[in-house]
């Protein structure tokens, strides 16, 4: 690597001291980036010769001629669209537009367009051509990058260098400069192969460069998990050698294209024909023709008549459409088997409904279009409901397994057709509700608690910004600032929103803050302030008392407040005549808030006594931080958070400086993901079931129905300290039937057509 910085080391010579950060290592690759893309586009000259050793045959066309003579003539805008991309990327971690090309939904094929579909199949034959450059390369390179984003193991998915990076970037500076459709098409893959010739160079060094200062390669984690969802093994096309799965076959099979029957054979005429040939005695040559035919087992010798075994109808072959979704269902299947979040026992269960499952889609192909098919249904409230349960010791695991066995001996003894599993659903779904029917309640009870607190802490908001400003350029404690934007917000948000007439200040709480900031200013140069203090602290005290108390504030900080205010009230009756009184009002002063750091600029989502415990509320406890983990229970956690992060294989970093932080944001989750949570030094399974309308709440339930709430605060802190991992953000189905438009995208790129 030419503009790599080579250190000179000597015996005393410490490489540690020299070690780079990520930042380092980013910045030293991305000024490689414009020698790559200059030997990439000479390349592309080269390939475009009459003669040559680098000569390509497909670029003597004249389209693709005019395409490469275009991108000579605008080489430098060509090079900064590529550099422009690669930077954006490396830093975004893949790009916001990442999951319009590389993610393939199965559910979404219907309705991708035919340009869509082409560049998806463009980026996946040119990383293909990348992969096989550098498949010797890269591991070593990722574990080195996974050391330095903070991971213990190897995490492919987040090294903000991954050659689907590079070959992105190139997709989109061949996408602007070149217009031509075909023409791309015949550039995309041998430019990707140029490129990733390079790019193992630089892999390379990029590699020898850590090592030789000092950085340690991250370990593998035991056994090998599929990217994106929990599956482990080999992925799901690797287990079929001869496959009918396109992309194009696939998009008739959702729209029902091969649903038509096959048209009438010459056989269905066969009786007409047979009486025809009788009476032009030809009934021998038939006889002679059948003798022909291969001889079946051996049988009780029956009288055969000739034309009757005529007239019957030979077996139909199977139309391609059965084929396809015989195969999409094995695959569904061998999927769901190798998903290390499913429990074994219910993949025994899943395993005995495959048959059903395959005979009703023989017939009925809405099963792969319609995500709202019966028997869809069946399979995904299964496996959704199957992910309450971490291990098969579980409370309420054997009634849940009970239930799915039950369902799997239904469909054996029935007539398989979607009203049979329609049938099935409304059947476990009614078992299922009436198990969850106390769960439900508590849940509907919470969610009104937590309704109401977001509603009063955003108008608290809003009044705490009210009282700021009234604050600007008083001389104020801290204590009595932040006491107005915390708790006394919350006070008057609360008495608004319980005022049914829609007065602003029902009880005059609000008015009231004028009083106190006079109150405990400093200094004032209006006569008589001792007087008006003695008439007016009582009357004032006793109000602000009242407004906590409606609120339900915790009475230590109460108290504590009313000490600190009452010693300032103190000291200005006495307007300086008490040394003693004078330097408590000091320290009172001079002490730290025990609301909120007066330099916080959002106030702390805050709810009673019976809002918290009627929704499970979640704070940012001392023990839920890491230090106070024991040291073994602390190892098992960071085993386990790798685990689930390596299941789930993020496929980008926010920011390459917070890599090691979660992937998956609050707001990204949907109602019905499924996560685990640290609470009090348990693990507890639970799933996203409410969030409040301004996302600032987020409720998650437990299979037996315990709420656990939290702010988006408390959220963001669970998950930077690991205490809250992501086991399904997605349904197991839906990520099952993805790897199988995934599997589509590879055979078409591979020519399997």
């Amino acid at each position: 690597m030419a503009k790599l910085m080579k250190l000179r080391m000597g015996v005393s010579d410490d490489p540690t001291a020299l070690q780079p950060s990520l930042s380092d290592c980013l910045a030293t690759m991305l000024r490689q980036a414009e020698p790559l893309i200059t030997d990439v586009l000479q390349g592309l000259v080269d390939a475009m010769a009459a003669t040559g050793p680098r000569r390509i045959a497909a670029f003597q066309s004249i389209p693709v001629r005019h395409a490469i003579e275009d991108l000579q003539v605008d080489g430098e805008l060509f090079k900064e669209t590529f550099l422009k991309e690669l930077t954006r990327l490396v830093y975004e971690g893949g790009g916001k537009d990442q999951a319009q090309t590389e993610v393939l939904r199965f559910q979404d094929l219907q309705l991708f367009e035919d340009a869509d579909l082409d560049q998806s199949i463009e980026v996946a034959r040119a990383q293909q051509e990348v992969a096989m450059s550098v498949d010797d390369t890269l591991p070593p390179l990722d574990a080195l990058i996974s050391t330095m984003l903070g991971w213990r193991t190897i995490q492919p998915g987040l090294n903000p260098l991954r050659p689907e990076v590079f070959v992105r970037a190139l997709q989109k500076a061949l996408a602007d400069h070149v217009k031509d459709n075909p023409a791309r098409e015949a550039l995309i893959a041998p430019a990707a192969g140029m490129l990733g010739v390079t790019l193992r160079k630089l892999y390379r060094e990029l590699s020898e460069w850590l090592r030789s200062t000092g950085v340690e390669p991250a370990v593998p984690l035991g056994g090998r998990i599929d990217k994106g969802t929990g599956a482990g093994g080999k992925p799901v096309t690797d287990t079929v050698a001869k496959t009918l799965l396109t992309l194009d076959r696939l998009r008739k099979l959702l729209a029902g294209d091969f649903d038509q029957p096959r048209k009438a054979e010459f056989l269905h005429t066969v009786p007409a024909s047979m009486a025809l040939l009788k009476d032009l005695d030809k009934t021998d040559e038939l006889v002679k023709r059948l003798e022909q035919r291969a001889k079946p087992a051996a049988a009780p010798a029956q009288p055969v008549d000739m034309l009757a075994e005529m007239a019957a109808p030979a077996p139909q072959p199977q139309r391609i459409g059965q084929q396809l979704g015989a195969e999409v269902v094995k695959m569904m299947f061998d999927h769901l088997a190798e998903d290390r979040r499913l429990l074994p026992s219910l993949k025994r269960e899943l395993k005995k409904m495959e048959k059903a499952v395959y005979r009703l889609t023989q017939e009925d192909s809405r099963f792969f279009s319609d995500r709202n098919h019966p028997a869809r249904q069946v399979l995904d409230r299964i496996t959704q409901r199957s992910l309450a349960f971490s291990s098969e010791q579980d409370a309420g695991w054997q009634r849940f397994l009970e239930s799915v066995q039950s369902a799997s001996h239904w469909l054996e003894s029935k007539v398989i057709d979607a009203d049979t599993f329609g049938e099935l659903l409304d059947h476990l779904q009614a078992q299922w509700g009436g198990q969850d029917q106390g769960a439900r309640q508590k849940r509907e009870e919470a969610a009104r608690a937590l309704l109401h607190a977001e509603q009063r802490n955003l108008l608290a908001q809003k009044l705490a910004a009210e009282f700021t400003a009234d604050l600007d350029g008083l001389e104020m404690a801290d204590f009595v600032r932040d006491f107005l934007k915390n708790a006394w917000a919350q006070v008057v948000a609360e008495a608004q929103l319980s005022c049914d007439d829609g007065s602003s200040d029902p009880y005059g709480y609000k008015a009231l803050v004028e009083d106190l900031i006079w109150s405990v200013q400093k200094s004032t140069s209006q006569r008589g302030r001792a007087r008006r203090l003695v008439q007016m602290i009582p009357g004032l005290l006793q109000r602000l008392r009242e407004g906590l108390d409606r609120i339900g504030y915790p009475p230590e900080l109460t108290q504590r407040f009313f000490d600190h205010l009452i010693t300032l009230h103190r000291a200005a009756v006495q307007e300086g005549r008490d040394a003693a009184v004078e330097a408590a009002a000091d320290q009172a002063w001079a002490e730290k808030s025990q609301f909120q750091d007066s330099g916080q600029q959002e106030i702390q989502m805050w709810l009673d006594e019976t809002e918290a415990q009627e929704s499970g509320f979640v704070t940012e406890e001392p023990d839920l931080a890491p230090e106070n983990v024991a040291a073994p229970e602390a190892a098992a956690e960071e085993e386990r958070r790798e685990q689930l992060a390596e299941a789930r294989a993020p496929q980008a970093v926010a920011e390459p400086a917070q890599a090691d932080a979660a992937p998956t944001q609050p707001e990204d989750l949907r109602i019905g993901a499924w996560v685990e949570i640290q609470i009090r030094g348990e693990w507890v399974r639970a799933q996203l079931t409410w969030s409040s309308p301004h996302a600032t709440l987020f409720m998650f339930t437990s299979i037996g129905g315990t709420a656990h709430s939290m702010s988006r605060r408390t959220m963001d802190k669970l998950r930077q300290n690991g205490h809250l991992h992501v086991v399904a953000d997605r349904p197991v189905m839906d990520e099952a039937l993805d790897q199988i438009a995934q599997a589509a995208l590879k055979n078409t790129v591979d020519g399997k057509e």
